[in-house]
């Protein structure tokens, strides 16, 4: 497997590498890949069927110039913080092995990050203990680090999420609503009461993650062209950011 290290110059450029990788798998192009971002200003990200009134405090966001964007990918909606950590794998669709379908897609690389995770953590010295909970949840007890979302083409998919390490987490609070899908095991808790930090070190969760998909650094470069066009004609654009 390719890994891959992106340094974004917008945020728009980050979500569009994510939809570019997946392009150039499916024509051919490229193979299995781990790519990892992060974040370097605040921005708010909604899931590709999310309503931006219904989930993000537009108000707060136009107030603080804060960016909103919509991914390719479902799920909720996220606020991208300074001192958070982007991966996304891109991995072929197999008739009979973990990719077959969405749900075990998603239990075979989340039991595979999870598993990294928690080994890692224990190396640092943390008491935290790591499970997957809702359907694509990390967490740290029954607080949420990390979510993810997955998104399927007819040989390949994307699976990605984005992990808090070491973020102020404060404006997720002020920038999004109550999400109108909650898990179970949220019971109605506010975002302060529902999200913290892995607290550990990105570089650190960068190796242990590359580690377990096997990752080595990519010989081929990324597809730039794709990502510049996708970035300038579709993710800087009101049109899909605010489709719905």
């Amino acid at each position: 497997m390719n890994r891959l290290d992106l340094t974004p110059t917008t945020p728009a450029e980050a979500l569009a590498a994510d939809e570019a990788l997946l392009d150039w798998c499916e024509a051919g192009g490229g193979g299995a890949s781990l790519l990892f971002w992060e974040p370097c200003e605040t921005f708010v990200v909604v899931g590709y069927g999310n309503r931006v009134a219904t989930e993000v405090n537009v108000p707060a966001c136009t107030a603080r110039g804060i960016p909103i964007f919509r991914r390719c990918s479902s799920g909720g909606t996220v606020v991208q913080l300074p001192g958070g950590l982007n991966y996304s794998l891109i991995l072929p669709i197999t008739e009979d092995g973990p990719t077959r379908s969405i749900t075990t897609a998603n239990q075979f690389i989340m039991e595979r990050n999870r598993a990294a995770l928690q080994q890692l953590a224990a190396k640092a010295g943390l008491p935290a203990v790591i499970s997957v909970r809702g359907h694509t949840d990390l967490c740290a007890g029954d607080v949420k680090f990390a979510g993810n979302s997955q998104r399927r083409r007819r040989n390949w998919l994307l699976f990605h999420g984005t992990l808090l390490l070491d973020c102020d987490l404060a404006p997720i609070s002020e920038l999004l609503r109550m999400p109108s899908l909650q898990p179970d095991y949220r019971d109605g808790r506010p975002h302060g009461e529902f999200v913290t930090n892995l607290n550990l070190p990105a570089e650190a969760v960068k190796t242990a993650l590359a580690a377990a998909w096997q990752a080595e650094p990519a010989a081929t470069d990324l597809p730039t062209e794709n990502i510049t066009r996708l970035a300038r004609e579709k993710y800087s654009r009101t049109g899909w950011n605010y489709k719905f």
